[in-house]
């Protein structure tokens, strides 16, 4: 039996202004978001505003990789 690929992939956000402020070194944390894309009608990486609770505003969120990705165990 033949396995197809799904065509909604689960992908996650993360804050571009937070990335840039742990690089300095300062202590905040990173916002993440989880979200669902479509392969076929955005094949490129996903970029939205969605609201940072660590920066206090909106800010730009763009798709990671699968290797940046944290497992969390609960």
């Amino acid at each position: 039996m033949v396995k197809k690929k799904d065509v909604r992939v689960t992908v996650i956000l993360e804050c571009t202004n937070c990335i840039r402020n742990s690089v300095k070194k300062v202590p905040t944390g990173i916002s993440r978001y989880i979200t669902q894309k479509n392969r076929h009608n955005t094949p490129s990486r996903l970029e939205l505003k969605k609201f940072c609770p660590y920066c206090y505003k909106h800010m730009i969120h763009r798709e990671i990789n699968k290797s940046n990705k944290v497992c969390i165990i609960p």
